[in-house]
């Protein structure tokens, strides 16, 4: 099966989420800290409830794929196909009543991300991709929904660049100097956005995101959407990113080289 036989039920797994998600969105909701004693990382009943509603889904209609969720864990990692999970990328935005956090949902075959999409069921938008092509779905002027092809910018210097990373404190001191010497070349750069960063770069709104100690279910949905829309995503080194890690996303090559060797620059 191609990535395309897919797409239809991954609309059905971010309806599910969706459906559990926002009844709880700006409400009282309470949080648990997952990272007692270490930075602040909240888990809330939503992200329960979400990926849960996926993971009953694919079980009942794939019962040989794999899981990889971040709430309930790993099944059948060796799988042919393996479903990769993230109930609600940006909780703290979640709890904090902000609108800039998504669903992820990423497909693996044989360990490569062949489809992804973001959901975000608030805005009613949705970004979706298979490595070739990435799509927008969102409401328009007149808030009927309307779609349009998704296209990285090309931008050839970092001086004419907006960068985005999620937070400087979610870095170790090294890599947060590696981050500091590309945050200075550029024109503008932004904190906070969380899976909403790869997205606007998918979208030809930013040129760089910047990401340090991701998980596979924070990245292996975005891949083939931001490669869908021509952009790169690597980590830190050149290599492959499904597996989490320090990662880099460019929206042109040109501008993801010159963004890698500053990574890599020693002090």
């Amino acid at each position: 099966m191609s990535a395309v036989d897919f797409a239809a039920f991954v609309e059905k797994l971010a309806d599910a989420a969706s459906e559990a998600v926002l009844p709880f969105f700006r409400t009282s909701l309470g949080a648990i800290d997952k990272n007692a004693g270490g930075p602040f990382d909240p888990v809330t009943e939503a992200d329960h409830a979400a990926e849960s509603a996926m993971r009953q889904l694919i079980e009942m209609t794939f019962p040989r794929h794999g899981i990889i969720g971040e709430e309930f864990g790993t099944i059948r990692e060796d799988a042919e196909y393996v479903w990769v999970l993230d109930p609600i990328d940006g909780t703290k935005s979640f709890i904090a009543g902000m609108p800039i956090w998504g669903t992820l949902i990423g497909l693996l075959h044989h360990g490569q991300p062949i489809y992804g999409m973001m959901a975000q069921p608030f805005i009613r938008e949705r970004f979706a991709g298979d490595g070739q092509h990435a799509e927008w779905r969102g409401p328009g002027i007149d808030l009927a929904l309307i779609k349009r092809t998704l296209r990285a910018r090309t931008c050839a210097s970092l001086a004419d660049a907006i960068l985005m990373t999620t937070s400087p404190l979610l870095y170790e001191p090294a890599k947060l100097e590696a981050f500091r010497r590309v945050e200075a070349e550029v024109r503008l750069s932004r904190y906070g956005c969380d899976c909403y960063a790869f997205a606007m770069l998918a979208a030809g709104h930013v040129d760089c995101v910047i990401e340090s100690g991701l998980k596979p279910y924070d990245i292996a949905p975005l891949v083939p959407i931001i490669r869908g829309a021509g952009g790169c995503v690597t980590t830190w080194e050149g290599g492959e990113p499904a597996q989490g890690g320090d990662i880099v996303a460019s929206g042109c090559a040109a501008l993801h080289d010159q963004v890698l060797s500053l990574l890599r620059q020693r002090s």
